[in-house]
C-alpha cells in the first residue's frame, strides 16, 4: 500500500464522528454535575426532614415530661380526698359506736398522703418524669451499671424504692422515640430505664472517704461535763450544755433531718477551658455544664434541669444524632470506682442514665467525645488526655458497659477536638497542638493521615473543626486563619489568611451553608457564604464577657455563643448580644447571705463581686473590685458589704451604691473570715497571720476605729462566731484549735466551762460542741471546710473537701449524727449559707467555679415544689 494513502486527509464522516463523540462527553459531564447537584439538594432535603422528626419527637418527649409533672401535681387532689374521706368514716363509725353504747378505741389512722411522703425522697433537681418531686414514690437506680453500691444498705437512710418494674411501665410512653436500635436492647433498658441521677444511690458514692459518722476515741467526762476527741492528734476539749449534761451520751445516734435538699439552680458556665460544650435541644432547652452538673436550661421559661450522675469535673460533652441521648465525659474524682475517668450515656428527657462506658479504662480525663453521624450514631469517639492522648472506638450500645472496638495512639501533643464524618461513616477527625489528623476506621483499626499544610505556615494548634454541607473539613486555628479540606483527602482546597485577628476558637455550619467563625482574641463572630467569602456581617461580644470560645445555632437567626469568661450569650448578626448566664473565673470562697432579702453576694479570686436574686436567678450587680476577694459579710441592717481580699486589705461598701466606704489593711496575709457583730457596732477580722483585728464601727460604716487585736492562736484564722449578746467571740484554727475571746478588752477567755451555755448569734465554727457530730471517723481535721446554721436553729449544712454539701439536725452535738449527702460540686466546697428565710441554702465550690442553690424541702413543701 502506498505510503501516502495513509497520509490522506480525514473524511467529513471520520470529523463528525469526533464532534459527535465531543459533545457527547461534554453532555455527559453536565449530567453528571447535574445529577451531583441534584443527589446534594436530596441529601439537603433528608437533612432537613430528619431534623423536622427530630424536632416532632423532642417535642412530644417534652410534652410527655410537661404532662406527667401535671398529672403528679393534680393528683395529690384525690389522696387529699381519700384521707378526708378515711377520716369522716371514722368519726362516723365512732359515733355509731358510741350510740350501740359500745364505744371504740380510738385508733390513730394513717394519712395516705403522710405515708407517701414517708417514702419519698427530695435529693436532687433532676426535673426528669421521675424525679423526686414528680413521683410521688422514690426509687433507687443505680449509679452504674458496672457497680452496685453494696454499701448502702448499712447507711442510716429512711428510703424505700418500688420496683424497678413500675417505674419501667411508667416510662413505656418513650417507645415512640426509643427505638431499640438508638436506645439499646429492650433488656437493656428494662434494667435502666428508672435509672435517675438524682437518687441517694449516687449521692452516697460521692463520700468514698467520709463513710462512717463517729470520731474515733472520743470520751465523755460526766463529772466534768465535757467531751473529749482527737483531730490529727491534736486533743479538742468541748464543754456540754448544763441542760444536756445528765441526758449526754456518746453511744446515742442524732438521725438524719426530715428535711431535703434539692438542687434548685446552678449559676456559672465553664467556658475558660472548655469547648464544644453549648448545644440546643429541639425542645428549647440549653445544654451545658459546670462543675459536676450537667444544666438544661430553658431561657424562656427561666427553668433549669440537672443531670447529677457525674462525681467530679464534666469536662466534654456532645449530643446523638437523634437530639435526645446526650453524652458526657468527666475527669479522675476522689472515689476509688466510681470517681475514675468515664463517659455516661443518659436521657436528656427522663435524665436517666443508659450507658457508663470506660470505668477503669480511661487514665486521666476525657476532653473530647463525638457520636457518629453517617449510620445514626451507633459508635462513639473519645479522647483520654493520658500522655499518649488515647484515641477510642466504642460501641456504646453493647451492654451497659459498652464495647471498645479499638484505641490507638493519638498525639504526643495536646488534642483538643475529636468528630465524626456526617458523610463518611469511617472517617474520624481529630486536631490539637501541631496536627489535624483523617483517621480510617478499617476493620476494627484506625489508620491515620496528618494534614499536609504545605508551603503554608503550619500553625501550632488547628482550634476547632467543623464540616461543610458538601462534605469537606473545615478547621480554625491559632494564626487566625481558615483552611478548607477536600472530602476524603488530607490536602488544603482553601485557604483563608487573618479570617480574625489571634486564633479561631469556634466554627459552626448553618442549616443554610453560611458559616460563623469566633475570634478568640479579637472577640468577634464573622458570617461567611456557602464558598467562603465574607458577607459583611459581624457581631462583637461585649468585652467584660470575654472571647468567644464556642458556638451554636438558637432559635431561628439566634445564636448562641459561650465565652472564655464562663458566660453564656445569646443574639445575632441583627441583634446585639446580651447575657443568659455568667459566673466567676477564679476560685471561689467568699460567700454571704443579705439578712432581709433573698439575695445573696459572692466573691472570688477574680476580684468580682456579685450579689445574685435567689428569685429570679439573676446578677443584681458585679463590682469589680481589683483585687481577689477571700471573704464577705453583710451588716445586719443590711446597708453595708464588709469585703476582706487575700492582701491584708479589707473594706466597707455602700450595698446599693457599691461606694467605699472605709479601707484598712491589716498585715499582708489574707482576710480568711470577717464577721459584723450582731448589732453591728464591731467588725471582728480574722486573718491568716494569726490575730483577729476589732474595730468599732461609727457614722453608718462610714468610720471605722480599730479597738485592738486577739492574739493566741498558733496558726490561721478559719471561723468566727460572735454570741448573740455580743459579749463573746468564738474562733477555730487551722491548727484545730478552739479559743473564746472577750471582745471588750480583746483578750482570750481561759476558763471555756464559762461559755458553755452562751447561745451564739451565728455557728460557723467547724469545731464546736453543737457540730461535733459533723466529722467522720478518721476525720484529719481538713474534711470540713465550712458549716451554718439555720436562721430558726432546726438544721445544720457543711461543705466539704469531697464535693459534697451535707444537711444535719441541729444541733449536732451527738458523735454519731447521721446527715444526708448532696453532690454536685467537683471541687472542695469552700462555703454554705442558709438564706433569710431557711428556705434556700447557697453553697461555692473553690477551683469548680460554681455557684449551686438549693432549696430546703419539708414535708409541707414537698408537694408544692
Amino acid at each position: 500500500m502506498d505510503v501516502r494513502q495513509l497520509e490522506q486527509p480525514m473524511s467529513p464522516v471520520s470529523s463528525a464522528d469526533t464532534g459527535l463523540c465531543s459533545a457527547s462527553d461534554e453532555m455527559l459531564e453536565h449530567e453528571n454535575e447535574a445529577l451531583k447537584e441534584r443527589v446534594h439538594g436530596l441529601e439537603r432535603k433528608v437533612h432537613e426532614q430528619n431534623d423536622e422528626i427530630l424536632c416532632l419527637r423532642a417535642t412530644l418527649a417534652d410534652v410527655l415530661r410537661r404532662l406527667n409533672s401535671l398529672e403528679s401535681f393534680t393528683s395529690k387532689a384525690p389522696v387529699l380526698h381519700s384521707s378526708s374521706i378515711l377520716r369522716e368514716s371514722r368519726t362516723r363509725l365512732n359515733s355509731q359506736d358510741v350510740r350501740n353504747g359500745e364505744p371504740t378505741p380510738d385508733r390513730k389512722s394513717r394519712r395516705p398522703h403522710s405515708t407517701i411522703i414517708t417514702k419519698r425522697s427530695s435529693h436532687q433537681s433532676t426535673g426528669s418524669l421521675f424525679d423526686n418531686d414528680n413521683c410521688p414514690i422514690h426509687y433507687k437506680p443505680i449509679t452504674s451499671p458496672k457497680k452496685q453500691m453494696s454499701s448502702l444498705s448499712s447507711r442510716a437512710y429512711d428510703f424505700q424504692s418500688p420496683t424497678s418494674a413500675s417505674m419501667h411501665k411508667r416510662w413505656s410512653s418513650s417507645s415512640d422515640f426509643s427505638a431499640q436500635g438508638i436506645m439499646g436492647s429492650s433488656n437493656s433498658l428494662k434494667r435502666l430505664g428508672s435509672t435517675n441521677s438524682g437518687s441517694l444511690t449516687n449521692l452516697t458514692k460521692w463520700s468514698s472517704g467520709m463513710q462512717k459518722p463517729g470520731l474515733r476515741d472520743a470520751s465523755f467526762n460526766e463529772e466534768d461535763g465535757y467531751i473529749k476527741f482527737y483531730l490529727r492528734g491534736r486533743p479538742i476539749v468541748l464543754y456540754v450544755p448544763s441542760h444536756l449534761i445528765e441526758s449526754y451520751s456518746l453511744s446515742t445516734v442524732t438521725p438524719g433531718p426530715q428535711s431535703r435538699l434539692k438542687l434548685e439552680w446552678a449559676y456559672g458556665y465553664r467556658g475558660k477551658d472548655c469547648r464544644s460544650n453549648l448545644y440546643l435541644l429541639p425542645t428549647g432547652e440549653i445544654v451545658y455544664f459546670i462543675a459536676a452538673v450537667v444544666v438544661l436550661y430553658n431561657v424562656e421559661e427561666q427553668t433549669q434541669r440537672h443531670y447529677l450522675g457525674h462525681t467530679d469535673d464534666v469536662k466534654c460533652l456532645c449530643i446523638h444524632p437523634n437530639k435526645l441521648l446526650i453524652a458526657t465525659g468527666q475527669t479522675a474524682g476522689h472515689d476509688k470506682m466510681e470517681g475514675k475517668p468515664h463517659i455516661r450515656i443518659w436521657n436528656s428527657v427522663s435524665l436517666s442514665t443508659l450507658h457508663v462506658l470506660g470505668l477503669g479504662e480511661f487514665e486521666r480525663s476525657i476532653t473530647a467525645i463525638s457520636f457518629s453521624k453517617a449510620d445514626g450514631g451507633g459508635l462513639l469517639a473519645a479522647i483520654d488526655e493520658a500522655n499518649d492522648h488515647v484515641l477510642s472506638l466504642w460501641e456504646w450500645q453493647k451492654g451497659e458497659t459498652g464495647h471498645k472496638i479499638t484505641e490507638t495512639k493519638c498525639s504526643a501533643d495536646t488534642v483538643i477536638g475529636v468528630d465524626f464524618h456526617p458523610m463518611d461513616r469511617h472517617t474520624v477527625v481529630t486536631c490539637g497542638k501541631n496536627h489535624i489528623a483523617f483517621w480510617n476506621i478499617e476493620g476494627g483499626t484506625l489508620s491515620r493521615r496528618l494534614g499536609i499544610f504545605e508551603s503554608r505556615d503550619k500553625p501550632k494548634y488547628v482550634t476547632c473543626i467543623a464540616f461543610a454541607d458538601n462534605g469537606d473539613v473545615i478547621s480554625g486555628d491559632s494564626n487566625g486563619n481558615i483552611l478548607v479540606w477536600g472530602r476524603g483527602t488530607n490536602t488544603i482546597l482553601k485557604s483563608i489568611k487573618n479570617a480574625h485577628e489571634g486564633a479561631v476558637f469556634s466554627l459552626l455550619v448553618l442549616k443554610d451553608g453560611h458559616v460563623v467563625s469566633g475570634g478568640g482574641k479579637d472577640g468577634q463572630l464573622t458570617l461567611w457564604d456557602p464558598s467562603y467569602r465574607r458577607t459583611g456581617y459581624t457581631a462583637e461580644v461585649p468585652e467584660q464577657y470575654g472571647n468567644c470560645r464556642t458556638i451554636a445555632e438558637g432559635k431561628g437567626s439566634q445564636l448562641l455563643v459561650g465565652t472564655t469568661k464562663n458566660a453564656i450569650l445569646a443574639g445575632s448578626f441583627e441583634l446585639p448580644f446580651s447575657v443568659i448566664m455568667s459566673g466567676h473565673i477564679e476560685e471561689l470562697w467568699a460567700l454571704v447571705s443579705h439578712p432581709t432579702e433573698p439575695q445573696f453576694v459572692t466573691g472570688a479570686f477574680d476580684g468580682t463581686i456579685t450579689m445574685w436574686d435567689s428569685m429570679s436567678k439573676t446578677v443584681v450587680w458585679t463590682l469589680d473590685n481589683g483585687e481577689p476577694v477571700q471573704s464577705l459579710d453583710i451588716s445586719p441592717d443590711g446597708s453595708s458589704v464588709a469585703v476582706g481580699t487575700t492582701t491584708g486589705k479589707w473594706q466597707l461598701l455602700d450595698m446599693y451604691t457599691r461606694e467605699e466606704l472605709v479601707q484598712h489593711t491589716d498585715g499582708s496575709e489574707p482576710i480568711q473570715v470577717i464577721r459584723f457583730s450582731p448589732d453591728g457596732k464591731t467588725l471582728a477580722i480574722g486573718s491568716r497571720d494569726n490575730h483577729i483585728y476589732l474595730y468599732q464601727l461609727n457614722d453608718d460604716y462610714k468610720k471605722a476605729n480599730r479597738v485592738g487585736r486577739c492574739t493566741g492562736h498558733s496558726s490561721f484564722i478559719t471561723q468566727l462566731d460572735w454570741s448573740e449578746d455580743g459579749s463573746a467571740i468564738r474562733s477555730n484554727s487551722g491548727d484545730h484549735d478552739v479559743l473564746f475571746w472577750n471582745p471588750n478588752t480583746c483578750r482570750q477567755i481561759l476558763q471555756p466551762s464559762q461559755l458553755k451555755d452562751v447561745q451564739w448569734a451565728t455557728d460557723t465554727c467547724r469545731i464546736s460542741f453543737n457540730s461535733v457530730g459533723i466529722w467522720p471517723e478518721g476525720a484529719d481535721g481538713t474534711d470540713i471546710n465550712n458549716c451554718a446554721r439555720s436562721h430558726d436553729g432546726s438544721l445544720l449544712v457543711t461543705g466539704d473537701d469531697f464535693g459534697t454539701v451535707r444537711l444535719y439536725q441541729f444541733p449536732a452535738s451527738n458523735i454519731k449524727s447521721i446527715g444526708h449527702i448532696y453532690g454536685g460540686h467537683s471541687s472542695h466546697v469552700t462555703n454554705v449559707a442558709f438564706m433569710h428565710e431557711d428556705n434556700r441554702v447557697i453553697s461555692i465550690g473553690g477551683k469548680d467555679m460554681s455557684v449551686l442553690q438549693w432549696k430546703v424541702l419539708n414535708q409541707k413543701n414537698r408537694f408544692d415544689d
